[in-house]
């Protein structure tokens, strides 16, 4: 019987062409940014790494990235369910934004948060005399990370909302299961990877974002400073040593995140599996 010949070449050729494609293009550049940073001693670290600005700088990268992803994993599976579930005008034009984020330059998504949320903004004007103030707080570097991941959660949740066989709800429906037991029991459980997934990928572009953020966070040390901006910061004073020192800790801290973030989600996968 001859062997069915495959598209693509054979598993060693393709193997080693995406080894050396991920070397070339994150291996070698992640790898250089830990030789450069092992140029410091091991107190020297640790001084640039847990300096008071630094350590502030974390909480606020790492805690607003946190609220924006789980902010957007609510919104955007409900964002996903509506524009699955339900029919109605304009809902072509709904679902082209959620897209917008990914077209739009970071810079003019600062400027255009800056803008709406500032004192004299078309939402920050309606904000400030309650005493809720936006631009230029930690506050609004929430709002700009959430911004930039909505996509993320609903461009993952919706094709598996798609997928699902609405007789399964019917029959659980006509045996008397209510909504919410339905979504709890039968919906939920499909659709729960593919809302981790994309929880952790837009928790992962927050971590890293930085064009949309400078401008509505007012860059204040200790109070509105991201991590990225401290990174630019040491380069643009030639600090290389301590910007790689910083960055290879958000690496480090980012890796262990979404290697717990993935790992939750085998073991999601895994028990679903055994349930069936």
């Amino acid at each position: 019987m001859a062997q069915k010949k495959n598209v693509l070449p054979g598993f060693n050729l393709s193997l080693g062409y995406t080894i050396l494609y991920l070397s070339l293009i994150v291996l070698i550049p992640l790898s250089a940014a830990f030789i450069r940073a092992s140029s410091l001693s091991l107190d020297e670290f640790w001084h640039i790494v847990t300096a008071p600005r630094v350590m502030a700088s974390y909480r606020l990268t790492f805690g607003a990235s946190l609220i924006g992803a789980l902010i957007n994993a609510f919104f955007g599976l409900l964002t996903a369910w509506v524009l699955v579930r339900y029919s109605f005008p304009g809902k072509k034009i709904i679902d082209a934004f959620v897209d917008l984020p990914f077209a739009l330059p970071t810079a003019v998504a600062g400027i255009a948060l800056t803008a709406i949320y500032s004192q004299n903004g078309w939402i920050g004007s309606f904000l400030e005399p309650h005493g809720i103030k936006v631009a230029f707080t930690p506050l609004g570097v929430v709002i700009a990370l959430t911004f930039i991941g909505l996509p993320f959660v609903v461009r993952t949740v919706q094709p598996v909302l798609e997928d699902l066989e609405t007789e399964t709800e019917e029959a659980a429906a006509s045996l008397g299961a209510g909504r919410l037991t339905t979504f709890s029991r039968i919906i939920f459980p499909s659709i729960w990877p593919a809302l981790i997934t994309g929880f952790a990928l837009s928790f992962a572009r927050a971590i890293g974002e930085y064009g949309s953020v400078i401008f509505i966070a007012g860059n204040m040390p200790m109070v509105s400073e991201i991590t990225p901006l401290i990174i630019i910061t040491k380069l643009e004073q030639y600090d290389y040593a301590g910007a790689t020192a910083v960055a290879v800790v958000m690496l480090l801290i980012s890796f262990f995140l979404l290697l717990l973030i993935n790992g939750l989600q085998w073991f999601t996968n895994r028990r679903n599996q055994e349930f069936r």
